[in-house]
């Protein structure tokens, strides 16, 4: 009872797709620190009508916000970042992510008319923040989305590596590749416990490089004559970047559609990133354009009611309208 102790306790996330909200904490029974890593969603299904998401019960974490040393975010997909808007204003505490994460984090806060620059504090990428016991180094890994990050947490009882998602990409067009001379040296110097996330990790096989689908991409679209619509997830800014490169060798121009990939384009233009590309069109201004010089990038791959593709093809978007034969 009078030793320190170091816990780990997911809310969310372990063993299971999305609403990821895991919690460590430090020091003896009557006198813990605590530190949130995530705070995602998950979408709800036709199991749960007039549900669109859902996040953790932030219960247990709430009863112990006055030992609650900060949120420190791995990366900027829905299911790590999407309950922060909803949860942290019963929290109030700082919040932590690198930069590309903390400009969307951003957005999501000016939505509900919330000034979080006084907590949100951005974190140049492989750097380290001391929160209380916990010494965390920020570790660059490879995924789908810009700036994923590994949390690699020093305590005075051990390491722990928590990898937030990855996917190992020798090529990913976009962004740092994965820091391995890091992860060896944490790997040397002895780790406790790996909290492990990654989709599809049980399945054997290899995931594919981004270079390999944007050369693909190419050779398609290199023999279409036809207007040209795409649909990819918003948040894969390696993939929009294949699109921008595609238009512009086949003598396109690009238009995005849908509000979550604008919103991604130009989050990912203010830190630096889509440098020297087309300047995509407007819909509007889109229709004017001859149907074998026009390429539409939209969301709503995952064939969401509402996304921009399912408008589209069932002709129901108010801007672009496509013949589907």
């Amino acid at each position: 009872m009078s030793k320190e102790q170091l816990l780990f306790c997911p809310l969310g996330g372990s063993g299971e797709i999305g609403m990821n909200m895991n919690l460590y904490a430090y020091g003896k029974e009557d006198n813990q620190k605590w530190i949130v890593v995530d705070m995602g969603v998950t979408f709800a299904d036709d199991s749960i009508p007039g549900i669109d998401l859902i996040f953790p019960d932030p219960g247990f974490i709430l009863d112990k916000k006055d030992d609650l040393l900060g949120i420190v975010l791995t990366h900027a997909h829905e299911d790590h970042i999407g309950a922060v808007a909803h949860i942290w204003p019963s929290l109030k505490c700082k919040m932590y992510a690198t930069p590309f994460t903390a400009e969307l984090i951003q957005e999501k806060f000016k939505e509900k008319k919330i000034d979080i620059l006084p907590y949100l504090k951005i974190v140049p990428l492989n750097s380290k923040i001391k929160l209380g016991p916990f010494e965390i180094d920020f570790v660059t890994l490879t995924h789908s989305i810009l700036e994923p990050n590994g949390l690699s947490i020093s305590t005075p009882l051990g390491t722990i590596l928590h990898t937030g998602d990855w996917k190992i990409d020798p090529n990913p067009l976009i962004g740092g590749t994965i820091d391995e001379k890091k992860l060896k040296e944490i790997g040397e110097k002895g780790v406790e416990s790996m909290i492990c996330d990654s989709t599809n990790i049980f399945n054997p096989g290899r995931a594919g490089s981004e270079s390999d689908v944007r050369d693909s991409l190419l050779k398609i679209m290199e023999i279409k004559t036809q207007r040209i619509l795409v649909t990819s997830f918003a948040s894969n800014v390696a993939r929009m970047e294949s699109i921008f490169y595609c238009a512009k060798k086949t003598g396109r121009s690009i238009c995005l559609v849908g509000r979550s990939m604008n919103r991604i384009y130009k989050a990912a233009k203010k830190c630096g990133y889509l440098k020297g590309l087309l300047e995509p069109l407007e819909p509007r201004n889109a229709k004017k354009i001859a149907k074998n010089k026009i390429l539409y990038l939209a969301t709503g791959s995952q064939g969401e009611p509402m996304g921009a593709m399912n408008r589209i093809v069932n002709g129901i978007h108010p801007e672009v309208f496509f013949r589907v034969r």
